[in-house]
Order: structure tokens, then C-alpha cells, then sequence
């Protein structure tokens, strides 16, 4: 694990504390080491625990270590939480099996969900410095990532469909080839990503960096958002181009 905020190496050269002390840094950041082993505990004896028992316990205990825990959130078996205190869940939401949400970061706000909004099974959102939000009724499918080193913003009654990747943070530098491009301390962001409400991605879509897709436009599986797209549209390809505008469908 390691970005330019949190590097967690290991090594028999550093010492137990350090390596503490870097594990808390990726884990829940500024927060003092009571959180961390509250939040340790609360892994460890409740993260795995199937069926409603699970739900229910994670109900009662992790709203200790949540920014905002609303009423009737569910949590499925073994989410993987880092900085917890930098997440907000809605009413409602329903956080499927085998998630990642990562809010790591040393000045962004975090991740935010509105209400009623559903994560599928095995997704990642991922910060890197940056921000999420997921507004209301907002469907994110299985095995999809949402990474952010800015801001991506979800709107409301979106539909993502699985495998969806939507990646608003910049790309690695190419113009110096004197040292591997992994190396480079910094992303070249374009300002992140605006999808807008009642969106549909497809499976396996891409969108970029830099991107806003317009209010209830559609966009075919496979495809990859490489530009803005227009309200009401339907858009598929690589690169993404419009197909057809929605109200034409009809007549």
C-alpha cells in the first residue's frame, strides 16, 4: 500500500511503534490511537458476522466511528473502512458484501452518501486526497471503482451498472522518461467528474477525468467518456460519441 500521503512499508529496520504508527496514518488518519483500537475491535469480532445478526450489531456499533450513520443503513460482511470518520451514510443505504470505501486523505472531506443509496458487492471508492458523494437513490453495481485524487459527484437516481470504473483523478506524467512513471509524487488532475441525475453507465463503461455527463443521459456498455455529454442523449463507443437524443426515441 502506499500513495504521497500514506506510505505502509514494512521491513525489520523500523521499528513496532513506526509501523503503528504508519498503519493508524492509513486506517483512520489524524484520529489518536483509543480510535484506532475501538475501530480495530469493531473489525475484527463484527466486520465477518453473517446474516441479520451482522447487519444488526454493525448497525448499533459502527455508527461509533462513522461521520453520519443514518437510520436503517445496512452494512454487509466484510467492508473494508478506512477513515471511517470521513464517511457519512444516509437513511437507508445498503453497503453490499466485500466493499471497499476508503477516505483517505489528509485535507478532503471524505465520502458522502444521500439516501437510500446502494453499493454493490465487491465495489471500491477509493480518495486519494479527494472527495465522493453518492446522492440519493444512486445504484452503483458489483465490482465497480469510483476513484478520486479531486471530486466525483454521483447524481441523484443514477443507475452504474457492474464493472464500471470512473476515475477522476489525473494521469501519470509522460513527458520524462528518466524515472519510472509510478515514481512521479503527483497526479495531473482535469477537476473530476460531474456525472448528473437519473444517469445510466452501462457495464464496463469508462469515464475519464475531467468529464460532465449531462442530466438522464445514457451510456452503452463498453463504451469510454472521454468528454462532456449532453442531456437527454444516448452516447456509446470508443471514444464515447452520441448516438441518438432520448426524446427522438419516441416519435
Amino acid at each position: 500500500m502506499q500513495d504521497k500521503h500514506f506510505k505502509f512499508k514494512g521491513g525489520a529496520k523500523k521499528g513496532f511503534f513506526s509501523k503503528i504508527s504508519e498503519y493508524k496514518a492509513l486506517m483512520v488518519g489524524e484520529k489518536g490511537f483509543f480510535f484506532l483500537f475501538w475501530f480495530e475491535l469493531l473489525q475484527l469480532f463484527l466486520s465477518s458476522v453473517p446474516g441479520a445478526l451482522g447487519i444488526q450489531l454493525r448497525a448499533i456499533f459502527y455508527k461509533t466511528i462513522f461521520k453520519e450513520f443514518g437510520r436503517g443503513v445496512v452494512v454487509g460482511r466484510n467492508v473494508t473502512i478506512r477513515h471511517p470518520h470521513k464517511i457519512s451514510l444516509g437513511s437507508g443505504v445498503v453497503i453490499d458484501d466485500h466493499v471497499l470505501l476508503d477516505a483517505k486523505g489528509t485535507e478532503n472531506d471524505g465520502i458522502t452518501f444521500g439516501e437510500d443509496v446502494f453499493i454493490g458487492r465487491n465495489s471500491i471508492l477509493s480518495c486519494k486526497d479527494g472527495d465522493i458523494m453518492i446522492e440519493a437513490r444512486a445504484n452503483i453495481g458489483f465490482n465497480c471503482e469510483i476513484f478520486s485524487s479531486s471530486k466525483v459527484r454521483v447524481g441523484e437516481a443514477c443507475i452504474v451498472a457492474a464493472y464500471t470504473y470512473v476515475v477522476g483523478g489525473g494521469s501519470y506524467k509522460l513527458d520524462s522518461t528518466s524515472v519510472p512513471m509510478s515514481a512521479f509524487p503527483d497526479f495531473e488532475g482535469k477537476g473530476g467528474i460531474d456525472i448528473g441525475a437519473g444517469v445510466w453507465l452501462g457495464a464496463h463503461v469508462v469515464v475519464l477525468d475531467g468529464v460532465k455527463i449531462a442530466n438522464d443521459t445514457a451510456v452503452a456498455a463498453g463504451a469510454v467518456v472521454t468528454k462532456d455529454l449532453e442531456p437527454m442523449s444516448v452516447y456509446g463507443g470508443v471514444p464515447a460519441k452520441l448516438i441518438s437524443k432520448r426524446d427522438s426515441l419516441s416519435s
